[in-house]
């Protein structure tokens, strides 16, 4: 089918179901059962909503979803802030949310270079730390946190966002002493990771997680070279996460169908792991923290129906790949639960600020149930 006539169908079908929903009062369709028979279907929590300080986004989470992420609970920062001290009392709290609400749980994440205490690599005296010493940071920190939820935890981001956008490992602290600037190195702190997840939780499932594989070739190479390694040296790996943070135009329809085909074709499961769609039409597209917030991605007209229509578009685009491809995709979930709590700010979910469906999740229905 061409685009063209895609896009036409897509739209008078965005049309239909949305004021048709509306106009006749009808529940609102019930996300994890539009897609029973395709992928779990998710969201990003945070501790408002595991708490109850945000009962209507707990409400939509209990009724659509049926697997959850900790938006930061388990992020080194949070969960182990000081050498000699856990603070496991946020995820504690994200576990009991999920497991009232018999949801597949999912820990996010372990070794990342962002968010991660400035002590993890450094020695008492501020100097840097030895591989070694740095190798024994990250054993005990792995064997500690998942040795906790063990059994309880489907899946763990063993490694997050280790490449840059041309596919070669990012040059962070984790790769700068534990590489030692060799290139016989250079995946150790990956494959020590993924090795001592295995050993702490022998059931759960190990994933390698990044934004940009569906944008950039590239970097969905530098991803399919990480699975490659790990499965070369006898290292158990299960799956990759593309976080596919979108925008309105991007990513195009061959470029995820390649991310999600090249990663498949190494024997590991898909999932899209943080799931939203930015409205504004110019500025950064990545996701490194570090160059987005709310201010840096405000959109004026993010609100505005032509905005809401091309975001409804963008959606049904999006899932109409997942759906042709749900042999391999496992897993689909959203990075947080409506607008007003989301990190990008603007319009990027499927609900408003407001706690309504918007167009964009009538479109995500219908597009569901076309492809059935």
């Amino acid at each position: 089918m061409g685009t063209t006539q895609t896009t036409t169908m897509v739209r008078l079908a965005v049309f239909l179901i949305g004021a048709g929903a509306c106009m006749a009062g009808e529940d609102v369709p019930v996300l994890k059962e539009v897609f029973k028979n395709d992928f779990l279907i998710g969201g990003a929590f945070n501790r408002r909503v595991v708490t109850g300080r945000d009962p209507q986004a707990a409400a939509i989470a209990a009724k659509h979803l049926n697997t959850a992420t900790a938006e930061n609970d388990f992020k080194w920062q949070l969960i182990h802030p000081r050498r000699d001290e856990y603070n496991w009392a946020p995820a504690d709290d994200f576990m009991a949310f999920c497991e009232k609400n018999q949801m597949v749980a999912i820990g996010h994440c372990l070794v990342w270079h962002s968010q991660t205490p400035r002590w993890v690599f450094r020695d008492d005296s501020e100097n840097a730390l030895t591989r070694d010493a740095l190798l024994a940071r990250m054993k005990d920190h792995i064997m500690t946190v998942v040795g906790r939820y063990k059994g309880r935890i489907k899946g763990w981001d063993v490694v997050n966002e280790a490449l840059n956008d041309n596919g070669t490992l990012r040059d962070s602290p984790w790769l700068q002493i534990i590489g030692e600037g060799s290139q016989d190195k250079q995946y150790d702190f990956i494959e020590s990771a993924f090795r001592w997840a295995n050993e702490a939780d022998p059931d759960a499932e190990l994933y390698y997680n990044d934004y940009g594989l569906e944008t950039s070739k590239a970097k969905c190479d530098g991803a399919v070279a990480i699975v490659k390694h790990l499965k070369s040296k006898g290292v158990r790996i299960d799956g990759v996460g593309i976080q596919l943070h979108a925008g309105l135009t991007y990513p195009s329809i061959q470029g995820l169908e390649y991310a999600v085909t090249s990663l498949a074709a190494t024997g590991v499961k898909v999932m899209v792991t943080e799931l939203d769609i930015r409205t504004q039409a110019r500025g950064y597209r990545g996701a490194d923290i570090g160059r987005v917030t709310r201010q840096s991605t405000q959109d004026a007209n993010a609100d505005a129906a032509e905005t809401q229509k091309k975001l409804a578009e963008k959606y049904a685009e999006i899932f109409s790949v997942l759906l042709k491809h749900r042999k391999d995709v496992t897993r689909v979930t959203f990075w947080g639960i409506y607008d007003g709590a989301s990190w990008i700010g603007g319009s990027p979910l499927l609900f408003d600020r407001t706690y309504e469906p918007k167009e964009a999740f009538f479109a995500v229905v219908k597009t569901a149930q076309e492809n059935q």
